[in-house]
């Protein structure tokens, strides 16, 4: 027993040693926000030994050179698109046509420079709520292309609307369209080995981004690829929240009702779409790099339409450029915010912009879930909106189902809309993808749609808070402490 004591011993002060040395690291080395710091050091020095595994899966930062691939894709007309544009807006010679744009030329300057999101156009834009009627779209979609199919998820379920999808997929590839499809490793973790094997078959290929090594150990778990885009045959788009699976449709009793929010886009606008794709997929797929071709950006006569900007963010970004769209465009505010998010756990920087916009007289309105996917991630949604109830900002939770759009409208004059929720995972830690839209009709559409979702929700006062037993309260505040590193 004396040995075994020491052995012990030896090994918890081992464990102590690291931790400290970790903490040292985490303060003064890592690339990280103050309060994700100590939230970790926090983790460290109350759970010493699991602190420190949690750490080496999920805090450690993600290195640039993880995912460095050879050049294989330019697109110089894309390039010198964004260029152009951004040396008349500097220069004061750009004709935006929009007004909308126009007025918000610096978020869309902001974009142009830190995204290389030139300002394009949708011919059409059509927004979908419900995930029965988007994958009815996207199938007469898909049955409809000639000569290209890319896809990324970063769910992807071996169910019924997953099998649907991959063998209409199949069938496409063996008519010879190309069919690439990029999906996350661990968002669709649940998949078999021999998932794609059909496709790869008939000439599809299927990629995994940081993919886990020896199939089941994964270090990377902290930094996903959440985006989720469509592009067919150059000319029509997908972007938005939902994934593939049969819960997106509502067929999983524990969610019920699944309330996204997804566009279907036609225009020059999915030119950004494809362009997004191809960095993805070579990042992914160094075996089968994409290189640039006319067929994949296909000539378009009709250039008009709704302005709109495919903005990109990372952990490798030195800004987080989604959070910053964000902020600029509550800034903008000057009548109304609507925002709708599963997960609402935002930076001091959002919060402030929030407040600040509702105690200077605008209409801040915010729609979460009523129920949790996450408990412990509701709770710290719960403990930042009713930090926001004293300044005046309205609170609403969506009962009809389980709400994951994630939405911002502004003015009813523009919107956007994505994969990025108004969290910290999303601001800094995931690779995201959102429209950032410059439309008064398009916004009133999006609009329309949250006083709809408005209907089937209940409104979360100071009352209500007040109301909670000190169980509930207590993890709330817990919860929010660890808030950084949810």
């Amino acid at each position: 027993m004396q040995i075994s004591f020491e052995w012990i011993s030896t090994l918890s002060n081992l464990f102590i040693i690291l931790n400290i040395v970790l903490a040292f690291f985490i303060l003064f080395f890592e690339r990280k926000t103050a309060s994700s710091a100590w939230a970790w050091i926090l983790i460290l020095f109350f759970i010493p030994i699991l602190g420190f595994i949690l750490y080496l899966l999920f805090g450690k930062p993600l290195r640039r050179d993880r995912l460095k691939r050879p050049a294989a894709y330019e697109n110089d007309d894309f390039e010198a698109m964004v260029d152009q544009q951004l040396k008349e807006i500097k220069s004061g010679e750009s004709a935006i046509s929009s007004l909308v744009a126009e007025e918000m030329k610096d978020i869309v300057q902001m974009n142009m420079i830190r995204t290389e999101a030139p300002l394009s156009t949708a011919t059409d834009i059509i927004i979908y709520n419900d995930g029965a009627n988007k994958f009815e779209a996207l199938f007469n979609d898909i049955r409809q292309a000639q000569n290209h199919i890319h896809l990324q998820y970063f769910i992807m379920k071996d169910d019924d609307i997953g099998k649907r999808l991959l063998a209409l997929l199949t069938e496409k590839a063996q008519q010879g369209v190309k069919v690439l499809f990029l999906y996350d490793d661990l968002g669709s973790r649940s998949l078999p080995k021999d998932f794609f094997e059909e496709l790869n078959r008939a000439g599809g290929r299927a990629a995994a981004f940081l993919p886990a090594i020896l199939s089941s150990i994964n270090p990377r778990l902290n930094h996903r690829n959440h985006r989720k885009l469509v592009v067919v045959d150059g000319k029509v788009g997908y972007i938005g929240g939902f994934n593939v699976g049969d819960e997106y449709i509502g067929r999983k009793k524990e969610f019920g009702y699944w309330r996204d929010t997804h566009l279907r886009v036609e225009g020059e606008i999915v030119h950004s779409l494809q362009n997004r794709f191809f960095i993805d997929w070579n990042q992914a797929a160094a075996k089968y790099p994409m290189k640039y071709a006319e067929n994949y950006f296909p000539k378009l006569d009709n250039k008009e339409g709704v302005p709109m900007q495919i903005v990109a963010s990372g952990p490798l970004e030195t800004h987080e450029d989604i959070k910053n769209g964000f902020l600029k465009m509550i800034h903008h505010a000057r009548e109304s915010i609507y925002l709708q998010t599963p997960y609402f756990i935002p930076d001091k920087s959002i919060m402030d912009a929030l407040k600040t916009a509702s105690l200077g007289g605008v209409d801040v309105q915010i729609m979460i879930p009523h129920m949790a996917d996450h408990m412990f991630v509701h709770s710290a949604t719960l403990s930042f909106v009713r930090e926001l109830l004293p300044d005046g900002v309205k609170v609403y939770s969506y009962k009809n189902g389980f709400l994951h759009a994630k939405t911002l409208i502004v003015d009813e004059k523009a919107y956007t809309v994505g994969s990025a929720n108004m969290d910290i995972r999303s601001f800094a830690l995931n690779f995201e993808l959102n429209a950032f839209v410059y439309d008064v009709e398009a916004s009133r559409n999006m609009a329309d749609t949250f006083f709809q979702d408005k209907k089937l929700s209940v409104e979360l006062t100071e009352e209500t808070f007040k109301n909670q037993t000190w169980l509930e309260k207590g993890k709330q505040d817990i919860a929010k402490l660890v808030s950084p590193i949810l």
